[in-house]
């Protein structure tokens, strides 16, 4: 069985970056597939292009563009690409660095697919810094990656909890339906009342269902915006904005700029 050291992964090394105790790294997938193997540090894995799938010995989870997986450091697994052209961004840890910050080590384990919107678009604040990196880049890395662990760790302590069937089907609706996400419409399809959706959405989902659909939306416009062939006007419609100037505003709240501005910072690269 192969082992990747720290840093290596399958593939063409693009860039890379190390932040006290994280690996940042690109990568351009060249293999129709790989070995299988396990990796000595947990990583997370942001495909920026392209159609992949990950295997591990009891679930092949297809991940295209914008998907954000999780393998642990024991996680025996292979990828296989499925587009002509792919790459993707890694998020390495040092096991030391979960112990400097406090940070149990199995916060997550095996492989999972990340669903959760907040969790993504930090990621592609995450990216922007290791693309356009500057001297502020390092601390806004650190403040990133707590970030991260603390909406993980608030997802694990929700789904330990006894949760509604209802909710699971609530979050289906909210990652893959592309409908108008409207209050009445999920009542319609969940057949629960509005009302004790609206109560019940903080609690299950870290934040109000506004939000939630929100940080959803943008978490489809992000993996559109990385392709410089796609209009704002086509990211807003296709990420379900009702306009690009919508989409303008929605995205400078959480990233603190335009859209714009984020792609035109991505192609200092």
């Amino acid at each position: 069985m192969k082992i990747l050291t720290e840093g290596k992964y399958y593939g063409i090394k693009d860039s890379e970056k190390s932040f006290g105790g994280i690996l940042l790294s690109q990568y351009d997938y060249i293999k129709d597939r790989t070995d299988w193997h396990y990796h000595e540090n947990p990583y997370f894995w942001f495909v920026l292009n392209g159609d992949m799938m990950d295997c591990n010995k009891k679930v092949k989870t297809l991940c295209p563009s914008g998907s954000l997986m999780f393998n642990n450091w024991q996680e025996v697994h292979y990828g296989s690409k499925h587009s002509k052209n792919a790459n993707g961004f890694h998020l390495e840890f040092q096991k030391k660095w979960f112990n400097n910050n406090g940070i149990d080590l199995d916060l997550l384990e095996g492989s999972q697919l990340i669903q959760n919107p907040q969790v993504h678009f930090l990621f592609a604040k995450l990216y922007y810094e290791f693309i356009h990196s500057d001297q502020y880049s390092e601390v806004t890395v650190e403040v990133l990656l707590l970030q991260i662990c603390e909406a993980l760790g608030g997802v694990i302590e929700i789904n330990i909890k006894n949760i509604p069937n209802w909710i699971n089907d609530l979050k289906e609706l909210l990652h893959f339906d592309n409908s108008n996400l409207s209050l009445q419409y999920l009542s319609g399809q969940l057949g629960i009342h509005p009302v004790h959706i609206s109560r019940a959405a903080p609690k299950y989902l870290s934040t109000s269902l506004g939000e939630y659909v929100r940080q959803h939306k943008l978490k489809k416009a992000i993996p559109l915006l990385l392709d410089p062939n796609n209009s704002l006007t086509k990211i807003a419609y296709q990420a379900g904005f009702s306009d690009q100037s919508h989409f303008n505003r929605v995205f400078k709240f959480y990233f603190n700029m335009n859209p714009s501005f984020y792609r035109k910072g991505l192609n200092k690269k």
